[in-house]
């Protein structure tokens, strides 16, 4: 394991989901999963999050389009609230949730809006 990768990956992962979500996540891991939460932290955060070339912002609408488009609705919802904390707005999850039905399917588009309104009621925002 790269160190560099995990101690940058961790930061990235903290500021984007939240210290407590993480720390929580890390210390629930085991033997058994331990060793994918160091590699996704530093492969993912690290070396993905970590390249300044994309800002966190733009990341996470790139993230809600991929994960929204997977289906893959509880990392879609953990992404939606990291989304809110890098500065993407109600109106730019809805335009993305637009696109995901475009090319996904409307009960996709759906399940992202169920999820978004959740996240965007616990944040206060709806």
């Amino acid at each position: 394991m790269n160190d560099a990768l995990f101690d940058k990956g961790l930061e990235q992962r903290k500021a984007t989901l939240g210290a407590d979500y993480v720390e929580k996540n890390l210390a629930a891991a085991d033997d058994f999963n331990r060793p994918f939460q160091e590699a996704m932290t530093a492969w993912c955060w690290g070396f993905g999050w970590g390249d300044e070339t994309i800002d966190a912002k733009t990341r996470s609408m790139m993230n809600l389009s991929m994960i929204g488009a997977l289906g893959k609705m509880t990392e879609w919802e953990i992404h939606c609230r990291g989304a809110l904390t890098n500065g993407v707005t109600k109106e730019e999850i809805r335009a993305i949730i637009h696109v995901v039905g475009i090319y996904c399917g409307v009960p996709q588009a759906l399940e992202c809006f169920r999820v978004a309104r959740k996240v965007l009621e616990e944040d206060g925002q709806l």
